[in-house]
C-alpha cells in the first residue's frame, strides 16, 4: 500500500499538506530528518504513515502524558494499534505493553524522554524499532525556549538502539540556531521546513487598556466558541476564573497549585467540551491536541516569542479561522523580569532571557504586520497578512500631549526616584501615607489629574513607557525616568498621540444549526467512549458535513477527515442526523 492510499483509507484525506510527503519519503529511504511545521500543520502524520508501512515498531518520544493519551486515542479511533508507557501505569501494565510491542501487536509506542534514561531502556532496546519520532524537538536545545535536560540523554541512547532506526525530529518553533542545534545533537542529515505562517490565524494586540472589560466583552460576543486564556501566575488564573464565573461563562482553570486530580478533571472538562474556556498558566497546553480551540488570549505577556507562538498556535489546529490575542500591559513585563531575576539560571542565560522578553515587548508595540514580525524572528520573509490587528487598524488617534507633559513633569519633580504607583497617586491627589511622608502634596503636579482614576493614570504611564517617553529602570521595583524622547515632549518640540481603545468584535464564524446538531451527537459518542470529541471528528469535518450534506456512505467518505474506520463506526448515526435535517429544510 502506498502512503497516499493510507492517507485516504486511515485518515480520510485526499492529499498531503506541504512537506508531509517529503518527510515520509525521507523516512522510508532511512534518512534522519528534522521537520519544522507550524502547529496544526500535520507533523504527526509524518511518522504515523511510515509507522504503518514499516515492519517494526515506531517509538514516539513525547514530553507530556496528555499528548500521549490523546494521540493514542485518535490512532485507535482510526483503527491503528498504538499504546503508551508512562508513570500513570502499574508495573504489570507497563510489562504487558512492552510485550504487545515486542510481539508486533502495536505499530506505535509512545514514551517519555525519561524512559530512555532509566532501567526501561533495556526493554526498549529489545524491541524491533524501525523508526524513532522525537516530538517537541526544540526541548533538546539549550537555545530553545523550553529546554529540558531529560532530552539530552536522547542523543546517546537513540544511537545505541541495536535496530539502528531512522530518526525524525519534529517541532513547530525553532529559530535557525535551534534547528542547527537539533540536527547536530541527533545526527540529522535532512530538513523539511514548510514555513511558520498560519494563514487561518489572526493575531491581535490590545495595549494598555482595561483588559478585564475587553475580555468580558469578547467572551460575550463569542460565547459559543472554545478558547484558552493564559495568565502568568496562579493568583491571576484564579482571579480571572472567579471573574468569568461571576458572569456565568463556561469556564475552568489549570495551574500547578491544584491537585493532580483537580488538574486532570479540569483538563478533561475542557477537552470534552464540558467547559468552553480554560484559564491557565503556561503549565497547560503543550501537547494538548484539541483541534477546535477558536481563540487563545494571553492576559499576561509570555517570556519569549517562541513560547507565545507555540501557545497561540493552539488555536485553529483544524484550519478554521481563529484568533490569537495579546492583552499587553507593561506591569506584566515587570512580572516576567522578576521571574527571570529570581530563577537559578546563570547570568549568561538570564541575559538571553531578558533579550527574548525585550523582543516580546517590541512585538507588542510594533506597527508593522504582526505575522510578518513573527516570520522575521524565525528567519523567514513573507508578505503582510492582511488580517492582524495592525494590518486592519483603522482607529482614530487622540492628542494626549498635555496629559503626557503632566506625567513627565511629575516624574521629574519626584527626582526620578519612584515607581509608577506613587507617581499615579501624586497625579491623582492621593492622601496616601507615603505621599504625605515625602511631602509630594506640595508639588505643583499634585492632583493635576484628579479627574482620572489612579488606574487610568497607571495605564497612561504604561503606554508612555511602552512608547519610549519613559523608561522603567531596576529589577523587582523599577523607578521611572524620563527618556531623551520624553524631554522633547516636555520642551514642546514633539506631540504625543494615542489611539482609542480597541473594541472587542465577533470575528469568528457562526455555527449553523446542523453543525450544532452534529456537535451534540459527537459529544454524546465521546462521553460514551471516554475520548475527547475532536478525536471522533474535528470541527472542520463537521462544518464540511454541514456544507456538503452527504446522503450515502460514499459521499460521507468524501468529507475530509472521514476514513473507512470512522465511516464504519459512525457513518450511520451522522448520516441519519443529516438526513433528518435535510427533510426538515426541504419540507
Amino acid at each position: 500500500m502506498t502512503p497516499q492510499e493510507l492517507l485516504k483509507i486511515k485518515f480520510g484525506y485526499d492529499s498531503f499538506r506541504p512537506g508531509q510527503a517529503t518527510a515520509i519519503n525521507d523516512i522510508l529511504a532511512h534518512k534522519n530528518v528534522l521537520t519544522i511545521m507550524p502547529t496544526g500543520g500535520g507533523k504527526s502524520l509524518c511518522y504515523q504513515i511510515p509507522a504503518l508501512l514499516l515492519d517494526g515498531v515506531t517509538l514516539v518520544v513525547s514530553p507530556l502524558i496528555a499528548l500521549m493519551k490523546d494521540q493514542v486515542d485518535a490512532l485507535n479511533e482510526n483503527g491503528i494499534p498504538a499504546t503508551f508507557i508512562n508513570s500513570t501505569l502499574s508495573f504489570d501494565e507497563i510489562d504487558n505493553r512492552f510485550k504487545q510491542a515486542k510481539n508486533s501487536e502495536v505499530k506505535l509506542l509512545y514514551v517519555s524522554p525519561e524512559r530512555l534514561d532509566s532501567g526501561a531502556f533495556s526493554q526498549l532496546a529489545a524491541l524491533p524499532i524501525d523508526l524513532v519520532a522525537v516530538d517537541e524537538a526544540h526541548c533538546i536545545s539549550q537555545w530553545g525556549h523550553d529546554f529540558r535536560p531529560s532530552y539530552l540523554a536522547l542523543t546517546n541512547h537513540l544511537h545505541q538502539l541495536p535496530s539502528h532506526p531512522a530518526i525524525i525530529a519534529l517541532t513547530a518553533t525553532a529559530t535557525p540556531r535551534v534547528a542547527e542545534d537539533i540536527k547536530a545533537r541527533l545526527g540529522l542529515s535532512e530538513e523539511v521546513k514548510t514555513g511558520f505562517e498560519r494563514d487561518n490565524l489572526a493575531f491581535k494586540v490590545v495595549k494598555n487598556q482595561d483588559s478585564d472589560r475587553y475580555l468580558l466583552d469578547y467572551l460575550k460576543l463569542n460565547s459559543d466558541q472554545s478558547g484558552i486564556i493564559y495568565a502568568s501566575t496562579r493568583k491571576e488564573v484564579e482571579r480571572l476564573t472567579r471573574l468569568l464565573q461571576k458572569y456565568h461563562f463556561s469556564v475552568t482553570m489549570y495551574h500547578g497549585g491544584l491537585s493532580r486530580d483537580e488538574r486532570r478533571q479540569n483538563q478533561d472538562d475542557f477537552l470534552y467540551d464540558r467547559a468552553l474556556v480554560m484559564v491557565a498558566t503556561n503549565a497547560f497546553g503543550m501537547g494538548i491536541d484539541k483541534s477546535n480551540v477558536r481563540f487563545v488570549i494571553h492576559d499576561s505577556i509570555p517570556g519569549s516569542l517562541e513560547a507565545y507562538y507555540q501557545e497561540a498556535g493552539r488555536a485553529g489546529r483544524d484550519g478554521l479561522p481563529s484568533e490569537a490575542i495579546l492583552l499587553f500591559k507593561m506591569a506584566d513585563v515587570q512580572t516576567q523580569h522578576f521571574f527571570i531575576e529570581q530563577s537559578d539560571r546563570n547570568e549568561q542565560v538570564k541575559e538571553r532571557e531578558f533579550q527574548k522578553l525585550q523582543t516580546m515587548v517590541q512585538y507588542a508595540n510594533t506597527e508593522e504586520c504582526l505575522q510578518q514580525f513573527i516570520l522575521h524572528y524565525f528567519g523567514e520573509e513573507g508578505p503582510t497578512c492582511g488580517r492582524c490587528s495592525n494590518c486592519l487598524d483603522t482607529r482614530e488617534s487622540q492628542d494626549i500631549t498635555v496629559e503626557t507633559q503632566k506625567v513627565l513633569s511629575c516624574v521629574r519633580r519626584m527626582n526620578e526616584h519612584f515607581g509608577k504607583t506613587l507617581v499615579a497617586q501624586v497625579l491623582a491627589g492621593s492622601k496616601d501615607q507615603k505621599v504625605m511622608k515625602f511631602h509630594f502634596n506640595t508639588l505643583s503636579t499634585y492632583g493635576i489629574m484628579q479627574d482620572q482614576s489612579k488606574r487610568q493614570i497607571t495605564e497612561l504611564i504604561d503606554y508612555l513607557t511602552a512608547a519610549g517617553y519613559l523608561t522603567a529602570e531596576g529589577g523587582q521595583f523599577p523607578v521611572l525616568k524620563v527618556t531623551p524622547l520624553g524631554l522633547t515632549v516636555l520642551t514642546g518640540q514633539q506631540k504625543v498621540s494615542r489611539k482609542v481603545a480597541v473594541q472587542a468584535t465577533k470575528a469568528l464564524p457562526e455555527n449553523d444549526e446542523l453543525f450544532e446538531q452534529l456537535r451534540y451527537l459527537r459529544r454524546q459518542l465521546a462521553e460514551e467512549q471516554h475520548v475527547p470529541p475532536f478525536v471522533i471528528f474535528s470541527d472542520k469535518a463537521l462544518h464540511e458535513m454541514s456544507a456538503q450534506l452527504p446522503t450515502t456512505a460514499s459521499e460521507f467518505l468524501d468529507v475530509k477527515g472521514v476514513g473507512e474506520s470512522k465511516l464504519a463506526k459512525y457513518g450511520d448515526q451522522f448520516l441519519k442526523v443529516i438526513a433528518e435535517y435535510r427533510a426538515e429544510i426541504e419540507a
